[in-house]
């Protein structure tokens, strides 16, 4: 069976561990503890762990370069083990939704994301994407700085919940039933 690569994607480096942009490094970190993932080893410029979930293989990655150099790295790796992008699912963060809610999107383009600009330069655009509500600070001029500050203390608890629930249903999501996948964490995350 074809394996399936889970790809988070963040900025490396313990000053932005809380960002908002590293949503994506955060759900890796807690779908391979949730899972029992083999202990994360540096590999095609990345960090690499893998496991089995619902009885399918999964490498979990996180590039550990910075966000806009995600693509060769994620490239390399998919090209190694032969994953196609139908397998592949890249977690990132999302400004275009409230925060504490997700979409899975397959395809599309990439909404001024540098991680996903230059995963599709690599590889395309057909992968699915977990896009992972951080709420928009309200004028473009301030993204950039909205997206690399920490979570508020009053955040963490819809950002903790969120992350929960997408590790907890990430089965339904391997298995297909992306609509199952986003009905279970919309119950669970609503107000």
């Amino acid at each position: 069976m074809t394996p399936f690569l889970l790809i988070g994607l963040g900025n490396p480096g313990a000053s932005y561990a809380a960002n908002r942009h590293n949503a994506g490094f955060m759900q890796i970190d807690r779908i391979i503890g949730d899972y029992g993932f083999s202990r994360p080893v540096r590999k095609f410029g990345g960090s690499l762990s893998e496991g089995v979930i619902g009885g399918s293989k999964v490498f979990a990655f996180c590039p550990l370069g910075y966000m806009n150099t995600s693509g060769g790295p994620v490239s390399e790796l998919a090209g190694f083990y032969k994953i196609p992008k139908e397998n592949m699912v890249v977690i990132h963060d999302e400004l275009d939704l409230p925060l504490g809610k997700l979409k899975v999107k397959q395809g599309g383009g990439n909404g001024g994301h540098n991680g996903l600009r230059s995963i599709d330069s690599q590889i395309g655009t057909e992968y699915k994407r977990i896009r992972f509500g951080i709420g928009h600070p309200g004028d473009k001029n301030r993204v950039s700085d909205y997206v690399l500050s920490d979570f508020h203390k009053d955040e963490w608890p819809e950002v903790e919940l969120l992350v929960n629930e997408i590790s907890k249903h990430i089965p339904l999501l391997l298995q297909g039933d992306d609509a199952g996948f986003m009905n279970k964490i919309a119950l669970a995350t609503k107000e």
